[in-house]
């Protein structure tokens, strides 16, 4: 199969760094160009040395690579209807970052926008390539364990807000600048809006969608942020299942300006746990357990080096299977909507305090 030459747009997404490797490694993938948002993204990539160039718009990479058949969109989320504008006009197919958009009426025209070009539109969440969560897609589908009664996921992670501050900032990533409750002095846009993995595995585990949710915030560990970096999400699937959900920023972080190891203070930076329960059982399980941990570089204590299974083959590998044989990935824009609107719907339960449906 020919590789798809492939370039990447704005890199100032925390899942960046990871597609230097990616696109440089996976034979599927020929990298010929990037762009970035700004000088600081530009001067951070030249650290890794990709020897791809990189330029500051994204129309004069377009320009001087006509020959770029798909694009990575690492950007801040209120820069992806435009940019993907860019990719619609030109035939080049997407692979976006986890937050399309939170407007209703954005993601109405992106979906539009999308099926006018016939491109494919892959939405990145990489856990669904994890292997623990295959077997837990198997065990399911064995009926081991009955009918499922709950769910209880955990995605919770360090803040990336110092090494990419639109995350930080509600305009950016919420889309516009929201209150989380009267009385309340921060806004929509924090650690639920980093997190959407758990609210689209749910939905792919139990092959049902939601129906109501009820979200609190806690008190912010990071008092200096104005976006919620602790909170929770309960309620139920419409097939009956229950679901607790914890997608907060609550491992602590040394604010380093580019992210390496070293970078938790917390011994994990990451876990994400799921335990499920049905009428015959339960399955427990960590998705991110194999690791190695060494007193060490750079601040001489407890650091974490991740060896799990790298989810990113199993996304490139349908990404570029959806390109060349014309088909529609399976996380789609169509199909990932519900999980946008069930996290709106988390915000509206935490700005009225009553369970909002979905």
């Amino acid at each position: 199969m020919k590789p798809v030459k492939i370039a990447m747009m704005a890199l100032t997404h925390g899942h960046t760094r990871k597609y230097y490797q990616t696109l440089r490694d996976n034979s599927k993938l020929d990298w010929v160009a990037s762009c970035a948002a700004d000088q600081r993204a530009k001067d951070v990539y030249e650290l890794y040395n990709n020897g791809v160039p990189c330029y500051l718009s994204a129309e004069e990479m377009f320009a001087k690579h006509p020959d770029i058949e798909a694009v990575v969109i690492a950007s801040a989320n209120d820069q992806h209807l435009k940019e993907m504008k860019l990719c619609a006009e030109r035939g080049v197919h997407i692979l976006s970052m986890k937050i399309p958009t939170f407007d209703p009426k954005e993601y109405d025209e992106m979906i539009e926008l999308v099926d006018k070009a016939g491109i494919v539109c892959q939405i990145e969440l990489e856990m669904h390539y994890n292997p623990v969560v295959k077997r837990l897609q198997e065990i399911i589908a064995s009926g081991k364990l009955g009918k499922l009664l709950s769910i209880q996921m955990t995605n919770i992670t360090l803040s990336p807000v110092w090494a990419f501050p639109w995350q930080g900032v509600p305009e950016a990533s919420y889309g516009s600048r929201v209150p989380l409750k009267k009385g309340d002095s921060r806004f929509r846009g924090g650690a639920l809006c980093d997190h959407p993995h758990i609210f689209d595995l749910i939905r792919w585990l139990t092959g049902s969608d939601f129906d109501y949710v009820y979200s609190q915030v806690a008190p912010n560990l990071r008092p200096d942020i104005e976006v919620e970096d602790m909170i929770l999400a309960s309620g139920k699937m419409k097939d009956g299942t229950s679901f607790l959900f914890d997608p907060s920023w609550s491992r602590l972080e040394e604010r380093l300006a580019v992210p390496a190891p070293g970078w938790e203070i917390f011994p994990k930076r990451m876990e994400v746990n799921v335990t499920i329960t049905g009428e015959k059982g339960t399955v427990m399980c960590d998705c991110f357990g194999p690791n190695v941990y060494h007193n060490g570089a750079p601040n001489d204590r407890y650091t974490v080096q991740y060896t799990y299974f790298d989810e990113w083959i199993g996304l490139i590998d349908e990404f570029v299977d959806c390109i060349r044989n014309h088909k529609q990935p399976k996380i789609n824009l169509r199909w990932h909507r519900q999980t946008i609107d069930c996290m709106n719907a988390c915000y509206k339960s935490v700005e009225s305090g009553l369970p909002a449906n979905v």
